[in-house]
């Protein structure tokens, strides 16, 4: 986390974030395909790439009826600001004509099925900040239903565009402690103001298990649980008694057979916004009582990349489950009262872990979790 360098943030209440400062996109053998994505859409199918590869897969993918389900709380909207400001400056002649194709909500997922040849469901939603999580549990619902057997899951996001950057910082969902950036994400502290906006992307492959043995891969975590529910309440105000997001909690532990007791490890949303946090500790109380599994919360390694956030989180939890270790919430320095109890971890420590549940909110009182077992 730092100051933008993307564009100039100066007059802006928050001026900054995380921002990817070294990508190098690779054309990769559809060259021709490619060669006109946007950054969004590169996001996307790097972060493929890269899972295919980590899953052991060496072209055996190519042309099969295998799945992409992304999210993004905003597709290619920096693409279209940069476009935009083309277009007023020059006129029409001066767009891309790769615009159109973009910016629409689909193009993250079908740029991957193209890229990767994979003919399977290429299906993308914008549920927020929730979308990751929502990619993943949809698709791992596709693969219990038969509808596959190998999906890529996951969320993507480049927002760091001037308009849609300063629109979130007028909203003051960003943090403005711009004097201390590695320092400004707090979750759950009593001093948190909003979140850091990032950029990034999280894929992962999904497998039936029957598919994944019969191949011999190396089997990571299993996505035994998941649900998503509404607030019907407020754009951006989180219901401050948690209870839908409770219900999705109870839902997710439903479906994967378990008790809130089965629970090592919650990966929290937390933001580090006020109202945020404060919601989801509500919701956490409500489904676990007192007897609360360790909790942590990651932002302040990665910042928010909004959509992409729960697939990043998701990752980061399989990583706490192979390695049974609990992240530490970096910059909590005074928890905050309405978030106080032992459970939460501030520095990191060993653990044995063999379940966890991760969290997913967003804009329009969307909510989701996932429940991940070792393997």
């Amino acid at each position: 986390m730092d100051h933008l360098s993307r564009f100039d943030g100066s007059a802006l209440r928050s001026q900054i974030a995380a921002e990817v400062r070294e990508f190098d996109f690779q054309l990769g053998e559809r060259g021709s395909h490619t060669s006109r994505l946007d950054r969004f859409s590169q996001f996307a199918v790097s972060a493929a790439r890269a899972a295919v590869a980590d899953a052991g897969f060496d072209g055996q993918l190519a042309g099969t009826n295998a799945a992409v389900y992304l999210g993004s709380a905003l597709g290619g909207v920096e693409y279209a600001e940069e476009q935009h400001a083309r277009y007023v400056e020059k006129g029409i002649r001066a767009v891309a004509p790769a615009l159109a194709v973009s910016v629409f909500a689909g193009a993250g997922a079908t740029n991957v099925a193209i890229a990767l040849d994979l003919r399977g469901p290429a299906i993308s939603n914008a549920n927020s900040c929730a979308s990751g999580a929502i990619a993943m549990g949809e698709a791992s619902r596709l693969i219990r239903a038969g509808g596959a057997d190998v999906a890529l899951a996951g969320g993507v996001e480049c927002p760091l565009a001037p308009l849609t950057f300063g629109s979130f910082s007028v909203i003051k969902a960003m943090s403005k402690r711009n004097n201390d950036p590695k320092r400004s994400c707090r979750p759950f502290d009593q001093d948190r103001d909003g979140f850091v906006m990032g950029e990034g992307a999280g894929i992962l492959v999904l497998e039936e298990w029957e598919h994944a043995i019969g191949r011999g891969a190396t089997i990571m975590a299993e996505l035994i649980g998941y649900a998503t529910t509404n607030d019907a309440y407020h754009m951006v105000m989180p219901r401050p008694d948690g209870i839908e997001a409770a219900r999705a909690m109870g839902l997710a532990l439903a479906d994967a057979g378990l008790k809130p007791s089965n629970i090592d490890y919650i990966n929290a949303h937390a933001t580090g916004t006020p109202l945020g946090d404060a919601a989801e500790m509500a919701a956490v109380r409500a489904v676990f009582g007192d007897d609360m599994p360790p909790i942590s919360a990651t932002k302040p390694l990665h910042g928010h990349p909004l959509g992409a956030s729960p697939a990043i989180e998701a990752a980061i939890t399989i990583m706490a489950l192979q390695n049974g270790y609990v992240p530490a919430t970096l910059n909590l320095d005074n928890i905050d009262e309405s978030c106080a109890g032992n459970h939460v971890a501030m520095p990191g420590y060993a653990s044995p872990l063999e379940t966890a549940m991760s969290n997913a909110f967003g804009f329009g009182g969307t909510n989701a979790s996932l429940i991940l077992r070792k393997s």
